[in-house]
């Protein structure tokens, strides 16, 4: 299985470094070191998706968010992405989200993003960190008043709850939406923000104080004040390593006094994680006063 499992990711990570270029099965078939047919095969058990189909619904939201952050022509961004032509760009774009991309660059609306989880992540074992101790960075920032657009949940109190009670596509709506903070986060809210039957912890977006836009159904919006913020940062990790980074920065909280620096825990404010990405360390962040 460990076998299928590094074939199966190491054509997901061939795929995420070409997808500009024109993506043959032959190249797959080079990346997870199987025939074609098998390495095919493999990629449709594992991820429930063709190639074909994996690669244009990656190249689409790419080039949707180009869309929403650059002033860009269409026929750049077809070409950029390994479209073929500007019109079978456009189609393919209308078939997947539902309006076509001019509409979109100029009136940006939520949509349902394509996030190519690794396949990796899917048979890590939660593991318990207890040895290489890693550096913990901490530092007071600050947020603006600021609106967040949530997805609750109904028990969750952590990710894994989440994903169980609302699934994992919600990640990718937030992501088209354009963040004041640069991307979706996800918090633990305390009693002023539920609502009765709901979760604790949900997944949003942080947009400007008089956002007007769309909010998506079955979404709601909350308005959170200026708040300071202490934020803890681990050291960066590898990706399949994430939950012992999560649960070295855990640690850290649970043991860290904040009076140390004339600051005490503020419990009216949501508690803000961030998507664990390696390359930066795993983040959280904790309301102060």
């Amino acid at each position: 299985m460990q076998e299928q499992i590094t074939a199966v990711q190491n054509m997901q990570d061939y795929i995420l470094d070409h997808l500009s270029e024109n993506i043959t099965l032959a190249d797959l078939s080079r990346a997870s070191l199987f025939s074609p047919w098998y390495s095919y095969r493999l990629f449709v058990k594992h991820l429930g998706i063709t190639p074909a189909d994996y690669i244009r619904k990656l190249r689409l939201s790419k080039s949707a968010l180009k869309l929403r952050d650059d002033p860009c022509k269409i026929a750049d961004i077809a070409f950029e992405m390994g479209f073929g032509s500007v019109d079978g760009y456009q189609r393919a774009f209308s078939r997947e989200f539902g309006c076509n991309p001019r509409e979109f660059a100029s009136n940006p609306v939520p949509l349902y993003l394509f996030t190519p989880y690794g396949v990796k992540f899917r048979y890590l074992e939660r593991r318990t960190f207890m040895e290489n101790l890693k550096n913990i960075f901490v530092q007071v920032i600050e947020k603006p008043a600021r609106r967040v657009i949530i997805k609750r949940g109904i028990q969750a109190v952590d990710y894994w709850t989440y994903c169980q009670e609302v699934g994992c596509d919600v990640w990718g709506l937030l992501q088209s939406i354009k963040s004041i903070s640069g991307e979706p986060v996800c918090l633990w809210l305390p009693s002023p923000y539920k609502k009765p039957g709901t979760s604790e912890y949900v997944q949003g977006v942080e947009v400007s104080s008089d956002y007007d836009g769309i909010v998506p159904e079955g979404f709601d919006i909350i308005e959170l004040p200026k708040t300071k913020y202490l934020m803890f940062q681990g050291e960066p990790f590898q990706e399949e390593d994430y939950c012992q980074a999560i649960e070295a920065v855990q640690a850290a909280i649970a043991k860290y006094e904040p009076s140390a620096i004339g600051y005490s825990w503020d419990t009216q404010n949501p508690r803000i994680q961030l998507e664990p990405i390696g390359t930066r360390g795993y983040i959280e962040l904790l309301p102060v006063k």
